[in-house]
């Protein structure tokens, strides 16, 4: 079975925070035997180009409103500018519709913004850039007893994590759409942390 995840693209998004992420299931170069690459739908509110941080134009392949919850394993929301605007309301209900159905949602840098302020960090265990922070930008956020401070957190369907950890992001949801042995993602994960080439050998020797 073919599977597939929406990525969310609009102006201003954050293209390096999922830049790990979107690669390695567009390539499957270190998925399990058996497993074919990861479709990556590209999502927009509407069907007209964007223009990410770094200046990169993006076609959406589909809008907000064409999305099926029940053809696609997880939607991930790059961090950018405008997270504290309307615009992305669609988006965020759509986001609701995939949690309450079990469907994996992964959320980065102001991506969280978005969901703190839709209520939908709540009652979830999350994090974000900073707990004080979160909670001065979106004054609708009641969920400060389920902040942790770390990278990246999972909680059921719904994985976050802060700016400045795009490969801890990686490894959770790639941990979450099971495409990777424990093995070749401890090693993934170290290889691109530390630079040091002896987990290339064990990234390597695990895929054989």
């Amino acid at each position: 079975m073919n599977r597939a995840v929406y990525l969310y693209v609009f102006d201003t998004m954050s293209d390096w925070e999922v830049g790990y992420l979107a690669a390695e299931l567009n390539a499957g170069r270190y998925f399990r035997q058996g497993l074919a690459p990861v479709k990556i739908v590209t999502v927009g509110i509407e069907k007209t180009p964007v223009t990410t941080m770094g200046g990169l134009k993006v076609m959406p392949d589909i809008k907000v409103d064409e999305c099926s919850i029940n053809s696609v394993d997880a939607l991930i929301l790059p961090g950018g500018n405008t997270w504290a605007e309307a615009v992305h309301v669609p988006l965020l209900k759509m986001a609701e519709r995939c949690l309450k159905e079990g469907v994996a949602v992964g959320a980065i840098c102001g991506a969280t913004f978005g969901l703190a302020q839709a209520g939908l960090l709540d009652s979830r265990w999350h994090t974000s850039n900073d707990l004080s922070y979160l909670k001065m930008i979106c004054p609708a956020y009641a969920g400060e007893a389920y902040y942790k401070a770390e990278s990246a957190v999972t909680d059921g369907s719904l994985i976050n994590a802060s700016g400045v950890a795009p490969l801890e992001f990686s490894v959770h949801v790639l941990k979450a759409l099971d495409v990777f042995s424990p093995q070749t993602l401890d090693a993934w994960y170290h290889l691109n942390k530390t630079h040091e080439p002896k987990y290339f050998y064990e990234l390597m020797n695990s895929i054989q």
